[in-house]
């Protein structure tokens, strides 16, 4: 598996970090959401630098346990139900159609 380096810049610095191809675009997409988290809190708070670095950490990880523990929206878990009815569907209807 070949890796690439990627060069972003958050908070005004630029870092290089190491992403596999088929992982650049959600890195991408990553630093996006992370860099808007950044210009959010730092529009809120006046804070900036390490400070507004460990307040977003905070808020983020809040964020991910809050969808963790069930009070997020269940992305994967819609996906599955809404597998499972189309296969109840898919039944129903090939036995409507054994009936025509």
């Amino acid at each position: 598996m070949s890796i690439d380096h990627l060069d972003v810049t958050l908070l005004g610095k630029e870092y290089r970090v190491s992403c596999t191809p088929g992982n650049r675009e959600d890195l991408l997409a990553t630093v996006a959401y992370l860099d808007d988290k950044f210009s959010e809190l730092g529009a809120k708070t006046h804070s900036s630098g390490e400070k507004l670095a460990v307040m977003t950490a905070l808020n983020i990880a809040h964020e991910f346990l809050q969808y963790q523990r069930g009070n997020g929206f269940d992305m994967p878990g819609v996906k599955r139900r809404i597998g499972l009815m189309k296969a109840r569907l898919d039944g129903v209807l090939a036995q409507q159609e054994k009936l025509f």
